[in-house]
């Protein structure tokens, strides 16, 4: 069985071709590709634990190629060696501190609330559209400080940082992308000029002081911080929310189970991640020969870590391919591990915690009303572009 994460068939379906690899090829290279594909769940975790083997630095321009967001000079964080990554990291957290995600519990549920009004007002839905990208969309924008009549604008340059990754783009896809990129870059470097002159409490404001006064980061590095908190907070959780209304209208009675017990709400976000992790890889590039499940990887080796694969690994999880929110999901790897943990998992947990409580809370059936699932237009990230739901 060839894989080759770019092709339709593979980005509609990846799990049969992970269970194939990791029993057959668990360290493949995919044919005039060049990637390696490492699936199991042990590999994929010690590449996560030793980032001195496994550089990050490759990432973002090898899954954008030349439709890369961000600048030579301010790369973003998360294909950041240490030290630089250590410093980036210890400024960034201190937006995710868990005090201050916890605090933004009671406005997640009103903004929740506000967007599950019409859906009930009208029974019907595209979930997609309607709650799970505005909710994080809105949350994130409020951290950065973006005011509410620029959302549309903030969701679309999140879209066009997904649809990079993408390798047939056509050229007027491109060209719509980079002109997204373009927005984005001036409406922020206008934002940054902006709170300088009159500083606010929000995320962005605690960056232009860290570079002002301790000059930690420079003006390019807090655009690029922009760019990365848009990107990982808004597509994870979005992907997240919809792939778990999926598995739970795809399962009903583990719908029943979670309505029965709105308790096992937490559960069934860990359960979600695992099963169909938001982000189903990225990448990393070999600094020295390693070896992996008995295969050599040679140094330079671009390595596609597959976190989705990883979590469908019946070595770590019985009946992998089961959806089972009573499962004990704990060492799922959907955030990552180690030094790149995903700075926004707490957050995201939260959002998605909170809308799926409030969903199963307020409706008691949910119906789809298209069979098949039109996935996300991205080869590395997994969520329903569309979610049509009658509700009742």
């Amino acid at each position: 069985m060839d894989y080759n994460p770019f092709l339709p068939e593979v980005r509609e379906n990846p799990y049969p071709y992970y269970a194939y690899l990791q029993e057959h090829a668990p360290v493949y290279q995919v044919p005039d590709v060049g990637l390696w594909a490492i699936t199991r769940y042990e590999d994929v975790l010690f590449i996560l634990k030793n980032p001195q083997i496994f550089s990050a630095s490759i990432m973002v321009a090898a899954m954008t190629g030349g439709l890369n967001p961000f600048t030579p000079e301010a790369p973003p964080m998360l294909s950041i060696d240490p030290p630089d990554h250590t410093r980036l990291r210890k400024l960034a957290n201190r937006a995710f501190t868990p005090r201050r995600v916890a605090s933004l519990e009671r406005h997640i549920r009103e903004v929740t609330q506000h967007l599950i009004e019409p859906i009930a007002a009208q029974g019907e839905c595209d979930l997609t559209r309607d709650l799970a990208i505005p909710l994080p969309v809105i949350v994130i924008a409020e951290l950065l400080g973006v005011p509410p009549e620029r959302y549309t604008d903030f969701r679309r340059w999140a879209n066009d940082q997904a649809r990079a990754t993408l390798p047939d783009n056509s050229a007027e896809d491109q060209a719509e992308i980079r002109q997204g990129f373009a927005e984005f870059r001036a409406y922020f470097q206008e934002m940054i000029a902006a709170y300088r002159r009159q500083p606010q409490d929000n995320f962005i404001c605690d960056l232009v002081r860290a570079e002002e006064e301790n000059q930690t980061l420079s003006a390019e590095e807090v655009l690029s911080m922009a760019q990365f908190v848009l990107l990982g907070g808004a597509e994870t959780t979005t992907n997240l929310i919809g792939n778990a209304m999926i598995a739970l209208c795809d399962h009903p009675e583990q719908l029943a189970l979670i309505q029965a017990n709105p308790a096992l709400a937490p559960q069934l976000v860990e359960e979600t991640l695992r099963y169909q992790s938001p982000i189903q890889w990225l990448i990393r590039q070999a600094t020295q020969d390693v070896e992996l499940s008995g295969t050599t990887v040679p140094a330079g080796a671009v390595i596609l870590t597959m976190y989705g694969a990883a979590n469908r690994d019946p070595r770590k999880f019985s009946e992998p391919d089961k959806f089972n929110i009573l499962r004990h999901a704990e060492g799922q790897l959907a955030f990552g591990f180690g030094i790149h943990f995903c700075l926004g998992a707490q957050l995201a947990r939260l959002e998605a915690k909170v809308a799926l409580e409030m969903l199963l809370g307020r409706f008691s059936r949910f119906t789809r009303t298209e069979a098949q699932v039109t996935w996300t237009e991205s080869a590395m990230v997994r969520g329903p572009k569309t979610l049509p739901l009658i509700v009742a």
